[in-house]
């Protein structure tokens, strides 16, 4: 194949390429419905405590990462992975079904949507470690690097069109009709899984679902210090500067556009649009590229300028500028840490390891949109997201003169091996 075209080479294997037109609509829809209850959720809730509300979005998300991601990733080191990902996906389309009627009818309420969403974030928990931890065995090391590229690709481009698509669909035809269009979404991963090879559980593996083999994964990822600061690195980032949770309040009250569903979709598919932009380019570069720590955490220092930059601004076209070059400068530094984690990890404790890492990548943002929903909720939404600009960059700042493994950190780098291999 042509080197213009060496990025689809990990879609010859026929299991990956299943897995991942499969998720094509799936996660269009479930960043559809991530949309739509930031912007339920206000229309739901008293307009004077707007901030505390979404802050409450964050929290019933965050809680059941905390809880059971690490429970997840020792069940998905243990089970067939491809059997329990199609068991919690027809769950989680039973659950976005269950919103959907629920709205339908009339009788969802703040703490019932609430619950839901709660329920989702415990099937997510299973869901994510069992996911990414499938991927490197569905291609050979040496198309690794592509293969997560092309699901960055994927993630990017679902989470730009589902959030457009939720506003339209939101001012066409109601809230409601997000939900069950996720709930059918599912139908496209479910159909994939049942179609690839069954792998079964792992050959040679002895380990149980119990504290014992939690604590393993634990233990495998203290002792690694450039795949534990690449995880901390991306929970302080997003902790701090995690500004999509307030784009329903910014777009009501500090652009004043009121509910303008169409205006928030695309604000909130701005950050995504930038992604997806970096992702195709980092699809055919992400091999070349030599000093990557360094790359690393310039790419997070940019995602915390952005930040602040979007926060200090009222102009909607500078904010969507602002939100596509922190989603470019993520997706650089979501890359790299992602091949760290992956060539540094044994398959055999990937799930445990990318349940740690879940508590690190999805908890920093849920549990990020509940410090920014209360601090908006104090000083206003424009004060908390440049505020939080600000801190990423700090943190960010402070880990690399912490960790300077991180920052010599180059590809073909032998740490890499030397962990797998312990």
């Amino acid at each position: 194949m042509s080197r213009r075209f060496e990025a689809l080479d990990a879609l010859r294997h026929r299991d990956f390429k299943l897995f991942w037109l499969g998720q094509l609509v799936s996660l269009c829809g479930s960043m559809m419905q991530s949309a739509t209850i930031l912007w339920h959720v206000t229309l739901l809730c008293d307009p004077e405590h707007k901030g505390a509300a979404l802050a409450l979005v964050g929290a019933v998300k965050f809680v059941p990462i905390v809880v059971c991601s690490l429970l997840g990733g020792a069940v998905a080191d243990v089970f067939d992975r491809r059997k329990l990902l199609l068991g919690l996906n027809v769950l989680l389309a039973v659950v976005a079904a269950g919103i959907w009627w629920a709205t339908r009818q009339g009788s969802i309420t703040l703490p019932l949507l609430y619950a839901l969403a709660g329920v989702s974030s415990v099937l997510n928990a299973f869901e994510a470690p069992a996911r990414m931890s499938l991927v490197p065995s569905l291609v050979p090391e040496k198309h690794l690097p592509h293969a997560i590229n092309l699901n960055m690709i994927l993630f990017q481009g679902a989470a730009v069109a589902g959030p457009a698509l939720s506003g339209l669909v939101m001012a066409l035809l109601g809230v409601e009709w997000c939900y069950l269009m996720n709930a059918l979404s599912f139908l496209g991963v479910v159909l994939a899984l049942t179609r690839m090879s069954d792998r079964g559980p792992l050959r040679g593996v002895t380990a149980r679902v119990n504290l014992t083999s939690i604590a393993e994964g634990l233990r495998f990822v203290w002792r690694h210090d450039l795949i534990r600061s690449s995880m901390l690195l991306d929970f302080l980032a997003t902790f701090f500067a995690s500004a999509v949770g307030l784009l329903p309040m910014v777009t009501q009250d500090v652009l004043g556009l009121g509910d303008n569903e169409a205006a928030y979709g695309w604000l909130v598919s701005a950050q995504a649009i930038g992604a997806f932009a970096a992702s195709l380019v980092l699809a055919e570069v992400t091999p070349r590229i030599v000093p990557r720590g360094r790359v690393l955490i310039a790419s997070v220092v940019v995602y915390g300028l952005a930040t602040i930059a979007f926060g200090l601004t009222k102009s909607y076209a500078l904010m969507f500028a602002c939100l596509a070059l922190s989603g470019a400068a993520d997706t650089v530094s979501a890359v790299l840490r992602n091949l760290i984690r992956q060539l540094g990890t044994p398959d055999h404790l990937r799930g445990r390891m990318s349940s740690v890492n879940m508590i690190f990548f999805m908890g920093g943002p849920q549990l990020g949109e509940l410090e920014a929903g209360l601090v908006a909720q104090r000083f206003g939404a424009p004060f908390s997201i440049a505020s939080g600009g600000i801190a990423c960059v700090l943190a960010t700042l402070w880990i690399a003169a912490k960790t300077p493994r991180l920052r010599r950190y180059q590809r073909d780098d032998p740490v890499l091996e030397e962990a797998r291999a312990s």
